[in-house]
């Protein structure tokens, strides 16, 4: 069995409860007609492309919230790279419980896979270079934490779960609280000494300014690869810094050797495609 990664997290489970109603609705007309009561079933979950796996443990969930008689039994692990036909998991059990939980089931999977997936083609372009992908807010409403989990799954790195994550000093901010080095001053004096202060900039003088204001990280708004190396040479070696906008692993590849320790990208959840997925059943 997967080990149940969210067994105790009740966001996931009401995640889970959710999209089982919302597939089941009030009943599952055809397989109430056309499966005879008592009737059992098994089958495989098989990948039909090559990909990165997430999302076995929330499948098994959806599973045992249908019909805890579902047996369910991975046969990888999520964070496995896995090849066209390959079998993921095998299932046993009531075949109408089967057939309620097949849609569900197959869109967790799919998606968080997806997710998984591009998140590796990030990471595996920046390998070696030093830089690690972040990834950021732009996620699914409701999904943050599957979504975010499946980026981890693929080798990525998690930027704030929500806004209670940590002090990130943006544009918006910035015009309207008076400045940089105002919005930096600001959330200095009231934020834990441990707690870091991200702050955006969008020009090397801006990253100069929110430096010296005591910035401990800085995010590099559509900055370039000459441009990012040059606030590095400025602000020195100790502050941190993250490049963001229109990220591609084509284009974080060009930021190795300017010194940065980050790239961001929203892309890695909105751009991913749905890896491929499927379960067949048989009496």
């Amino acid at each position: 069995m997967t080990g149940n990664l969210f067994g105790g997290n009740p966001l996931v489970l009401e995640l889970v409860r959710l999209a089982i109603a919302e597939d089941i609705g009030t009943g599952d007309v055809t397989t109430g007609l056309v499966i005879r009561p008592g009737a059992q079933a098994s089958g495989s979950i098989l990948a039909r492309q090559s990909g990165i796996v997430a999302g076995l443990p929330v499948v098994e969930m959806v599973f045992s919230e249908i019909d805890p008689a579902i047996r369910f039994e991975a046969k990888v692990a999520d964070g496995q790279a896995v090849e066209p036909d390959q079998v993921l998991a095998a299932v046993s059990g009531p075949a109408a419980s089967l057939l309620r939980a097949e849609r569900t089931v197959l869109n967790f999977l799919m998606h968080l896979s997806g997710v998984a997936t591009h998140a590796s083609r990030f990471a595996r372009a920046i390998s070696g270079t030093g830089i690690r992908l972040l990834d950021t807010r732009k996620t699914t409403p409701g999904n943050r934490i599957l979504e975010k989990y499946a980026v981890a799954v693929g080798g990525g790195m998690n930027h704030r779960m929500n806004l209670a994550g940590g002090v990130l000093v943006k544009n918006n901010h910035i015009a309207v609280c008076g400045g940089v080095e105002q919005a930096v001053g600001l959330a200095r004096a009231g934020a834990p000494v441990t707690l870091k202060i991200e702050i955006e900039v969008r020009s090397v003088s801006e990253a100069v300014r929110a430096a010296r204001a005591g910035a401990d990280m800085l995010l590099l708004d559509h900055m370039g690869p000459s441009e990012a190396a040059e606030v590095r040479q400025a602000v020195g070696p100790a502050v941190l810094l993250e490049v963001s906008g229109n990220m591609t692993p084509e284009k974080a590849v060009a930021y190795g050797g300017t010194g940065i320790d980050f790239v961001s990208a929203g892309s890695v959840v909105y751009g991913a495609v749905w890896l491929d997925i499927s379960m067949y059943l048989e009496l």
